[in-house]
């Protein structure tokens, strides 16, 4: 992979060159291939991937073919993809990071240079996801800064030392900005340049809101942290060669409508199109209308209606951002879905379910509804089950020596937040100018709502600063907290205690407005159950309003402080126009200038950490942040047998839909968990536990917080919890211990699960975690085609029934010991025998022979540090 090529490439006939000849490129026009120009864009780029990179074994010219044949071979061919880069977060870059300073510890053991151990693709890593909000309100944000450096040392040291030790590593340091925010700004190039070839820009990054990228006309999505160290280590990332819909715009757009309006607006019509798995490519009219930070926001949304990418091609928008442009050439596609941007109206979203929009003139109306709505009917989506005698209770309570009273629907979080929108301009600018317009008019927020500002970068806050509306913001309580990841992850500073009190005690039902793309139930706080997301402007107005349950049109938000007049939204919402020429103003080239200075200087905290200067990483066996693991222990240069599994037991009995929120570790590290009880013995105090996030490195914390969701369903149990039969003693233990029981004794494990197992969020857990506690294997009835994925890539069979059968068809208890019967060679899609005193068959997913050689080998990092002996 990453195959620069030679006179025998088999489309070296395709190469022109550039600048003199200095600068070489495949040229696709030589293809003379009328297929050729039929090819939507984003399928283009994979074509001139697969071009670029064929070397007959990872990329083979039936790829090739696959591609350019893409009408008769979407849905059906399987082809790799080679990006031109991956892209980390530290929540998920430090994984596989340890992993490679693992790897050369396994090739040194050899006698072979650990130098040999080097990511092949360029990776960038940014330190982005470890704030938390310690201090809010008006407390400097340089505490939460100092908060987040001070506790996460050894985790930045270790950075530090790949960020040395490893080629074709750039490790981005905190406080510069968030992931996504720094990938637009700073690391993005359109088009690459590397060993003398010039070629399309394109990532694969470990988080599903990659797919932003895809406004400024690169492809990219993402992966889960498996699949990232494989690209990483050289190996393509395979997908079924995709459906494209083209996404006809047409219209003009309202002046009151912002980009996140528009958003919301395109998500509802994408979702109800069924478009999951499919790309998405935009043209038409409307298109030119959409700034490039409109699009990218746009195509950050994709998860919500389960597109892959949602693509913008190229064009003079993108080179020269809000200069107007001819409509794009629309080319074949499976389908065209036409949407009418004159039609979009403000919304929000909510209240646990990003697709559930509401438009902002309904809100009132909707919560009511909510609050007496039963789950009976609506399954818990959006009812509340308020009984009638309790839906107008008002609760008093104190904050600061004044009384106060919450309801339901009173707002107690506002957070403006960097995940989805604050690389819009456009948006951050109405939230300021309409902060400093309610301040002019005199508009308070009531102190005790949870108010914070985590600008996605420093540019966010240059240009907030200079536009001269940042003194506005932190005057309500929108404080810049500091750049990274914070409310939507539950990184929010606990409420006061006074209201959490009232919320528990009336029962009610509190409400977080935020600006991000995650909201479920519990997820901001856990006593704040109602969640909704909104544009930046309206996380501000609701802020102002302390409620959720009021009519903007009819309802004022306060009354001014010297007059008594009464002010109404309408009031205080800058023009269209406002905000444009304070965006021309403010959003100029020097802003991107000053995050350069920023990326190239780091701070002074991280330029002053020292770090070994060594080739491979000396282990600081007390450390509880970073530890070696166990994936090469015992490895050979040699490729193990197929190995039978015999007498294994079923660890977990597993329902439906279990996502990777039930399988992988994420949030806080509750204090009855196993891993509690491990930093217990190393001498933490629950106060020093930080999170699963945050000591993703080590894989002590990270296997016993395998399975250890609340909410875990297992029919061993019959409730959630994180528990599990140990069949052989009786007795009901913590999945972890166990696990180490079965593993002591020698017993191999087995999961029984149901249907969609393993869907979600990609995490690089969900399949080491498992591995480590000993699964060999995951019987289900269907999978989540990434989690298959990442069970191949660590060496887990993932083992379907076949069709109608079930475990409940098959009289399966659970309580059996099941053989699985290996043959001495395996092909793609094969049945396997399962006998457990009776015998049945399942299909292992192995879908490529590339699948079964990562199976032999233990998963792809045993593959490649066999490849490296």
């Amino acid at each position: 992979m990453f195959f620069f090529p030679s006179a025998e490439h088999p489309y070296s006939h395709l190469i022109d060159t550039l600048q003199d000849g200095r600068i070489k490129f495949f040229n696709l026009q030589k293809l003379n291939d009328p297929r050729y120009d039929k090819l939507p864009l984003s399928i283009r780029v994979l074509l001139e991937a697969a071009i670029r990179n064929c070397d007959g074994f990872y990329t083979k010219e039936e790829d090739v073919q696959n591609i350019l044949d893409w009408q008769q071979q979407q849905n059906k061919a399987e082809v790799p993809f080679s990006p031109a880069r991956v892209l980390l977060q530290d929540f998920t870059g430090i994984p596989a990071m340890v992993d490679l300073a693992a790897m050369r510890d396994a090739v040194a053991k050899h006698g072979m240079d650990p130098n040999l151990v080097n990511p092949k693709c360029p990776t960038d890593l940014i330190v982005d996801h470890s704030l938390q909000i310690d201090y809010s309100k008006w407390c400097v944000s340089l505490k939460n800064q100092e908060m987040e450096l001070t506790r996460n040392k050894e985790r930045l040291q270790f950075f530090k030392w790949c960020s040395k030790a490893f080629k074709n590593v750039n490790v981005v340091p905190p406080d510069v900005g968030a992931v996504h925010q720094v990938n637009l700004e700073y690391l993005s190039r359109v088009i690459q340049v590397r060993d003398g070839f010039i070629y399309p820009d394109s990532v694969v990054g470990t988080d599903s809101h990659t797919t932003m990228i895809n406004g400024l006309g690169i492809l990219g999505w993402g992966v889960g942290g498996i699949e990232s160290e494989a690209v990483m280590l050289g190996q393509p990332v395979s997908l079924t060669l995709p459906q494209v819909v083209g996404c006809k715009l047409v219209g003009t757009i309202n002046p009151l409508t912002t980009s996140i309006d528009i958003v919301l607006g395109i998500t509802k019509h994408l979702r109800q199109a069924g478009i999951a798995g499919k790309f998405v490519e935009f043209f038409g009219p409307g298109v030119s209308q959409l700034s490039a930070p409109d699009r990218t926001t746009i195509a950050n949304m994709c998860p919500e209606y389960n597109a892959t990418v949602s693509f913008f091609p190229v064009d003079q928008v993108t080179l020269k951002h809000f200069k107007k442009t001819t409509n794009l050439k629309p080319f074949i596609h499976v389908q065209v879905i036409e949407i009418n941007l004159s039609s979009m109206a403000p919304y929000v979203s909510g209240p646990k379910r990003p697709q559930d929009r509401v438009a902002v003139s309904s809100m009132k109306e909707d919560f009511q509804s909510c609050s007496r709505l039963s789950r009976r009917y609506i399954v818990g989506f959006k009812g509340f089950h308020i009984s009638k005698e309790k839906q107008d209770i008002l609760v008093p309570f104190l904050h600061c020596g004044q009384e106060y009273q919450l309801a339901h629907g009173s707002v107690v979080i506002a957070a403006v937040i960097s995940c989805t929108n604050n690389c819009n301009p456009s948006v951050m600018l109405t939230a300021g100018l309409l902060a400093k317009k309610a301040v002019e008019a005199g508009l308070v927020v009531k102190p005790y709502i949870r108010t914070s500002l985590a600008p996605g970068s420093g540019m966010v806050t240059h240009y907030l600063n200079t536009s001269g509306v940042l003194p506005y913001f932190s005057q309500l309580g929108f404080e810049v907290i500091g750049y990274g990841c914070a409310t939507c992850v539950g990184n929010t500073a606990p409420l006061p205690e006074t209201v959490v009190d009232a919320i528990k005690q009336g029962d009610l039902v509190a409400c977080g407005v935020l600006s991000g793309n995650r909201h479920f139930e519990g997820r901001l706080c856990d006593c704040v159950r109602a969640n909704y997301l909104a544009s930046p402007p309206l996380v501000v107005a609701y802020a102002l309003a302390g409620t959720v349950g009021i009519d903007f049109e009819k309802e004022p938000l306060g009354k001014e402080g010297r007059k008594g007049k009464e002010v109404y939204l309408c009031d205080i919402w800058p023009s269209r126009e406002e905000v444009q020429q304070t965006e021309e103003d403010t959003v100029i080239s020097s802003i991107f200038k000053d995050l350069r200075g920023r990326m190239e200087q780091g701070n002074t905290f991280w330029n002053n950490i020292e770090c070994p200067d060594s080739v491979v990483f000396p282990w600081d066996h007390k450390s509880t942040y970073i530890r070696s693991p166990s994936f090469f222990s015992k490895l050979s240069k040699e490729v193990p047998p197929p190995q039978s599994i015999e007498n294994a037991h079923v660890l977990l009995f597993l329902g439906d839909k279990v996502t990777t929120d039930h399988i992988s570790p994420a949030g806080s590290i509750a204090r009855v968990s196993a891993a509690a009880k491990y930093l217990l013995s190393k001498r933490l105090t629950p106060r020093e536990f930080n999170s699963y996030g945050a000591r993703r490195g080590n894989d002590a914390v990270m296997t016993r917080g395998t399975f250890a969701s609340i909410k875990l369903q297992n029919r061993f149990i019959g409730k959630p919890g994180p528990k599990t039969w140990h069949i052989p003693s009786g007795q009901t233990l913590d999945v972890f211990e166990a696990a180490e029981r079965y593993q002591r004794d020698g017993i191999p494990l087995i999961i029984l699960a149901g249907k969609d197992y393993g869907s979600g969020n990609s995490r690089d857990w969900v399949a080491k975690g498992p591995y480590l506690l000993g699964v060999r294997a995951v019987i289900a009835e269907s999978f989540e085609k990434l989690h298959k994925n990442q069970l191949v890539g660590m060496g887990i069979m993932p083992l379907q029934f076949l069709p109608d059968q079930n475990a409940d068809s098959l009289e399966l208890s659970g309580k059996e010991r099941f053989t699985i019967t290996l043959p001495d060679s395996l092909s793609p899609r094969q049945q396997l025998t399962i006998s457990e005193g009776k015998s049945f068959f399942v299909t292992a997913l192995f879908d490529t022979e590339m699948d079964i050689i990562f199976f032999r080998h233990g998963g792809h990092l045993r593959y490649v540090a066999r490849t490296l002996l």
